[in-house]
């Protein structure tokens, strides 16, 4: 790549429309994670989310001249969560979401690893809430699924998840509602399992 400074993303973008190879993998370098996360996230089989992630970086390679601007790292999302969305209504799947901060008003900075001060009992009890939410999350149907990961892990706004999975804004927003709201009322039946912190209220 000469000397393409790799911190200067737009460079790179621009570098990889003209066909460099090398300034696209600088890319895939830096948002592989992200990718991967939002596949497994939605599908649950780390085997699964990885060969759709690879599937969504070659869509990518061959879309990006069609990329005019604006957050690569949404575009990118955007990619791989319709892909994952398109295997979903392919095979009827019923995937799993591991997720620990879909919780009503969860906190962006949440950890995803316990914290090493926490006690066996402690970390105990975070798996078991992992693991319920989870449970709950399971229950919802495929389109929920995939627009409830969107929106609430990945941060995409409503018009991006829209265009992603090919359905109108009106119809993002009730699904997201929906999805929500169910996962608020299987979470209200854990009582005693929830952290004072994650209690829902119905007030």
């Amino acid at each position: 790549m000469g000397n393409l400074p790799e911190d200067d993303e737009a460079a790179l973008i621009r570098a990889a429309q003209r066909g460099s190879l090398d300034a696209f993998n600088s890319l895939v370098l830096r948002y592989q994670d992200a990718v991967f996360t939002t596949a497994y996230r939605i599908m649950g089989e780390t085997q699964i989310a990885a060969d759709l992630a690879q599937d969504a970086f070659i869509t990518a390679y061959r879309q990006i001249a069609t990329f005019r601007g604006g957050i690569f790292r949404a575009w990118l999302l955007r990619i791989a969560a319709n892909r994952c969305y398109d295997e979903l209504r392919r095979c009827k799947r019923r995937p799993t979401v591991s997720v620990e901060r879909m919780i009503g008003e969860e906190s962006a900075d949440s950890p995803d690893l316990p914290d090493p001060s926490e006690t066996p009992e402690q970390i105990a009890l975070s798996n078991e809430l992992q693991q319920a939410i989870q449970d709950c999350i399971n229950r919802l149907s495929a389109e929920q699924r995939v627009v409830l990961v969107m929106s609430d892990i990945d941060g995409l706004d409503y018009a991006a998840i829209a265009a992603a999975v090919g359905v109108a804004l009106g119809t993002v927003k009730s699904r997201l509602s929906r999805a929500r709201a169910a996962v608020r009322d299987c979470l209200s039946a854990l009582g005693e399992l929830l952290p004072a912190e994650f209690r829902l209220s119905r007030s």
